[in-house]
């Protein structure tokens, strides 16, 4: 059976990320050097080039950082002596998701506060306004602390 080969634009395209970042990331090894066509000198992917680039694209999606990326690339290849590190990896990054959703269900409370503030401010309700300004404060400080924290 021949190989179909790919072109780095047909693999943008294929994985959602833009060339340079596929470029970029054959450069810092989370994926493995591709192929090139002989004639062109250009990059050539495979079928199997295209299925890592669709896993890179969801860690990248996640937000994991790029040396776990590149410790989860190789350690896929490893099979059932990798997965325990596979499986760590995968965890500390739903504990970090977990963190950023905290943090970002914080952000949007403190909008809400701040909405409320203003409805208050707009209904001339000096007392309710002032109240909530002061919670409004009290998130600010949390939301400092917290980013500070990371």
């Amino acid at each position: 059976m021949n190989q179909i080969w790919h072109s780095i634009g047909e693999a943008a395209l294929y994985c959602g990320l833009p060339e340079s970042t596929l470029r970029y990331y054959e450069d810092v090894g989370i994926i493995s050097p591709i192929a090139r066509d002989p004639d062109t000198g250009h990059r050539a992917y495979s079928d199997d080039d295209l299925q890592a680039l669709l896993i890179i694209s969801c860690l990248s999606a996640t937000g994991m950082p790029l040396a776990k990326m590149k410790e989860y690339m190789a350690n896929r290849k490893r099979g059932q002596e990798g997965a325990s590190t596979e499986i760590e990896l995968l965890r500390d990054q739903k504990r970090r998701l977990t963190e950023e959703r905290r943090f970002l269900k914080a952000r949007e409370e403190y909008v809400t506060l701040k909405i409320n503030y203003w409805q208050a401010v707009a209904a001339g309700d000096e007392a309710e306004a002032s109240r909530l300004g002061a919670v409004a404060e009290q998130k600010v400080k949390t939301l400092s602390h917290w980013k500070s924290a990371k």
